[in-house]
């Protein structure tokens, strides 16, 4: 009995000086990776930028579920794409050619802008809430909790990356990127994480042109456990 009982105390003990232990970024990836583990849930992007956000400034809503469908809605331009992804494989409806593929979407169209072909590049690096949340955790230099959440700076390699929404920079395909800086904060409601923010500037230079990045994005993370997702059957074949 009395065996048991020490054993129940230095498993609590044990426990207490763990939780000591863990970190403002322990804190974020761990609620973050819970977050990973529920059946489904929502979220609500906004992105603010000064003088407006052209293709990037509109909101976008998303849903996801644990091992099946992701979708989201974006509004870019006063139009609305749709988007569709499962595992490694997507699709995305735009105004102009309905649903297609990430294939048929990212296909060489001969030069020129193409919106689709953008959109579908850009949501070939997506990453759901609790993924980017973990991204930008080990992304900051130091977090710390504070009255309003847990923050900190962005590496310079993060904000290099955000400022590319993942893709290459400083190389001879991609833009040339200066004066990278950023911040994160992350907000956790009993263990969850409910809302994250961060925000990048720099300068991005491409073909000899340059352009002032200065944005700000926010997450906030609803309906965990009753999202329901609906997937049209002209994407759910583009996914085949």
């Amino acid at each position: 009995m009395k065996k048991h009982l020490l054993l129940g105390v230095l498993t609590l003990a044990a426990g207490s000086l763990l939780a000591a232990d863990a970190t403002p970024k322990d804190t974020v990836t761990g609620a973050a990776t819970a977050l990973g583990r529920e059946a489904n849930y929502s979220w609500h992007t906004t992105v603010a930028s000064p003088g407006g956000g052209g293709r990037f400034g509109g909101p976008s809503d998303g849903k996801t579920e644990k091992g099946g469908y992701t979708t989201i809605s974006m509004v870019r331009n006063d139009a609305t794409t749709l988007a569709v992804l499962k595992g490694t494989n997507g699709a995305i409806n735009t105004p102009d050619n309905g649903w297609q593929s990430f294939q048929e979407a990212t296909a060489d169209n001969g030069g020129g802008f193409n919106p689709a072909m953008f959109l579908a590049r850009t949501l070939q690096n997506t990453k759901t809430p609790d993924q980017q949340a973990v991204t930008l955790a080990n992304a900051a230099a130091d977090l710390k909790a504070g009255t309003n959440g847990i923050s900190g700076a962005l590496t310079e390699a993060g904000a290099k990356a955000l400022l590319t929404f993942g893709r290459r920079g400083n190389d001879d395909n991609g833009p040339t990127i200066s004066n990278p800086a950023g911040s994160v904060t992350f907000w956790v409601t009993d263990g969850k994480l409910v809302k994250y923010e961060f925000h990048v500037s720099g300068t991005i230079s491409f073909n000899g042109n340059d352009r002032d990045i200065d944005r700000t994005t926010t997450v906030v993370i609803s309906d965990v456990g009753t999202t329901k997702i609906s997937v049209p059957d002209e994407a759910k074949k583009k996914l085949e």
